[in-house]
């Protein structure tokens, strides 16, 4: 079951009446939905279709893109696809995967790569395209792949090339076929936008789709949805929930919309008093807290498989719900739950046919999705991004404190205090070896640390060991060893730099979910934050998780994980590099904290590291 089809998903844009519109083919890809957005972004109606999508079926659109995916063109389970869908005459965009895909499909030869690529390139554009008119000849792009194409059909040239990729790009101009083995629908392929707009003047659309209906459409839609009923939304006070209660409010009026925050023990510190009293300073009276910290804590003991825990944190969040509707005596009947999930949670979560599973949202546990499936939730941002949530919550008219806020998992420090049920301080030599010689001659010395995290690579989930380096603070050059340690090496996706703390040995221990060690955490976020704001970096990123490693030093105290991060959309982001002020006065506060031990620095882009650790 595809939980984007399942859901309520206010698809605003079947609404507009245009006779253009292009097919994105869907073959899994964690960008798939991206292309769909930047698509209407730039005017022009889109539509995400399967991939089994027939020739006959495609024949209407104006222009089709083929989405990247997590699989490989050589796998004999890859996704179903009728090749004759190539011979409709409309222009072709092959992204990632559909470049090596309409490659395979067309007579030219796709090969792994000898060492996977992720992150940033540069191209240098060989060849004339109508996709390149206007760019320059040197372009930013983004990579995730693991095969290459190595020939290219009859009919094609190669029109772009980078250092590790001979055909980064392939057009026929004759026919209007092109493959792109980056992508241009992520924020760092800065002319991605331009690259998408040329394909669209190429397919001859009119630019006639405007999405400023969308506020009045979502309500007509939400009022559709719930007549009859009321909604019991659970609001966490991140701009997500408080976008969506605010719109639902705006629909429905407060008599018939309740918000229940629950306090579940993973908060920071201070923060469910802190989102009641801020949401009711702004006129949201149908706020409740409900403390549920105790129930939270004692069902997440002993565990600590991080799926696990995101699924015990989802099916708790509701059984506290049904509690609160007993203790207020309300009628289940009359009631509908709402969320405010947004399409990350979704696709992630393995949300459309072909995606993997990275990890699985606390808002796409099983219970929920059979509460979907009966038609029984409302998720009104389902299908936006995180800058579209934020744009509609300044059109509702949110003050920017709120719709500015750094984005706050569900799970809450669930999430970023990571437990162990062993207890270990070895590595596979080989491993650490094979980092040592990524990174031979740089300055930096590395071993590799014995725990592991969540990653995304080639649109797909990786669960693998973090690289820390020692070595001077010089961002440029640790950007470059982070890429090429994580390209090379399976057995790591995520680097980082050591800042504080100098211990020759750490020991993976056994650790679980404790109020000490969630509380160690809080001191430690809120010395983060108070440093962040100090030094005037809070707005100039965009989200700052911290994390705790059951790693103690030879002191015996835990280590730390600072993972500040600058994205758009969540799809894809990069580390963001603090001040040397800021680091020093998390450094120097860091030290005054009981149990904390040593303090790294998360230098890893996403992909191939996920923002948050699990």
């Amino acid at each position: 079951m595809s939980c984007a089809k399942s859901c309520f998903a206010v698809e605003y844009f079947f609404l507009m009446k245009t006779r253009d519109a292009i097919a994105i083919v869907d073959f899994g890809g964690q960008y798939t939905h991206l292309i769909a957005n930047r698509i209407r972004r730039l005017g022009v109606y889109s539509e995400i279709v399967p991939s089994t999508v027939s020739p006959q079926q495609a024949a209407r659109f104006k222009g089709i893109i083929l989405s990247g995916g997590p699989f490989s063109v050589l796998d004999t389970g890859k996704p179903e696809f009728d090749p004759h869908l190539l011979d409709l005459k409309v222009p072709f965009l092959g992204l990632c995967y559909g470049h090596q895909l309409m490659a395979q499909a067309l007579g030219g030869r796709v090969m792994p790569k000898e060492s996977r690529e992720y992150g940033r390139a540069q191209m240098t554009i060989v060849g004339k395209c109508d996709l390149f008119n206007e760019l320059q000849a040197s372009q930013q792009i983004w990579m995730s792949h693991g095969d290459t194409v190595v020939e290219v059909p009859d009919g094609f040239e190669v029109v772009g090339s980078s250092s590790d990729c001979r055909v980064t790009a392939m057009a026929d101009a004759r026919r209007h076929r092109y493959g792109l083995q980056f992508h241009p629908e992520v924020t760092d392929t800065p002319q991605g936008m331009k690259i998408l707009q040329n394909f669209l003047t190429v397919c001859g659309c009119d630019r006639t789709w405007k999405p400023e209906q969308f506020i009045e459409d979502i309500n007509r839609e939400i009022r559709t949805r719930c007549e009859g009923k009321k909604v019991f939304l659970l609001v966490s006070g991140g701009v997500d929930s408080t976008v969506c209660f605010a719109l639902l409010n705006k629909a429905l009026g407060p008599s018939r919309v309740l918000g229940l925050h629950i306090d579940n023990g993973l908060m920071r510190k201070g923060e469910s008093e802190a989102i009641l009293n801020y949401l009711k300073e702004h006129g949201f009276s149908n706020l409740i807290i409900e403390d549920a910290s105790g129930r939270f804590l004692a069902a997440l003991g002993g565990i600590t498989d991080p799926e696990k825990k995101r699924e015990i944190i989802g099916a708790m969040f509701l059984s506290v719900k049904q509690l609160a509707e007993q203790r207020l005596g309300l009628n289940i009947n009359e009631w509908l739950l709402g969320q405010g999930t947004i399409y990350p949670d979704t696709i992630e979560s393995a949300g459309s046919a072909h995606a993997d599973k990275i990890k699985t949202h606390h808002n796409r546990v099983n219970v929920v999705l059979e509460l979907i499936e009966k038609g029984l939730v409302i998720e009104p941002l389902s299908q936006l991004y995180k800058d579209e949530v934020r744009l509609l919550g300044e059109k509702l008219g949110l003050p920017p404190r709120l719709v500015w806020r750094h984005p706050f998992p569900g799970p809450g420090l669930g999430v970023r205090v990571l437990c162990s049920a062993t207890q270990s301080d070895r590595v596979d030599g080989s491993l650490e070896a094979e980092v040592t010689r990524a990174i031979a001659g740089s300055g930096y010395t590395a071993r590799v640390l014995p725990i592991k995290s969540v990653g995304v690579q080639g649109d797909a989930r990786t669960y693998a060991h973090p690289a820390l380096l020692d070595g001077p603070c010089d961002w440029d050059t640790l950007a470059r060893l982070s890429t090429a340690i994580t390209n090379k090496i399976a057995g790591v996706n995520r680097v980082l730099l050591r800042i504080r703390g100098y211990s020759p040995s750490y020991r993976l221990v056994e650790a679980y979910m404790t109020k000490k060690r969630l509380d160690t955490l809080r001191e430690i976020d809120h010395l983060v934050k108070s440093a962040l704001v100090n030094n005037n970096e809070y707005h100039s990123i965009w989200q700052m998780p911290v994390v705790l490693l059951p790693l103690i030093n030879e002191a015996g105290n835990e280590s730390i994980v600072l993972r500040p991060v600058n994205s758009q959309e969540a799809m894809t982001a990069r580390f963001a590099s603090l001040k040397q002020e800021t680091l020093q006065q998390v450094c120097d506060g860091v030290h005054s904290i009981a149990g904390a031990g040593d303090l790294f620095y998360d230098i890893t882009h996403k992909p191939p590291g996920t923002i948050e650790w699990e």
